[in-house]
């Protein structure tokens, strides 16, 4: 089994590790009701994408029967 001939130090170690940190999403307002998307997915709110009701949106009483 290999095994390291000096410890490697938190500088080497964090260096190495520098690009395995979390990026943010990417999140836009949506044009049609202002609720905040992911670009290029349709609305969850409001069933929108580019100006075209694409998903029929739910009503307040489905959403309560949930």
């Amino acid at each position: 089994m290999a095994t390291p001939r000096s410890k490697k130090s938190k500088s080497a170690r964090d260096m190495r590790r520098s690009h395995l940190a979390l990026t943010t999403n990417a999140v836009m307002e949506c044009p049609n009701c202002g609720e905040m998307k992911r670009p290029h997915h349709v609305c969850s709110e409001c069933g929108y994408y580019d100006g075209k009701e694409v998903v029929s949106a739910k009503t307040t009483e489905e959403k309560a029967d949930k």
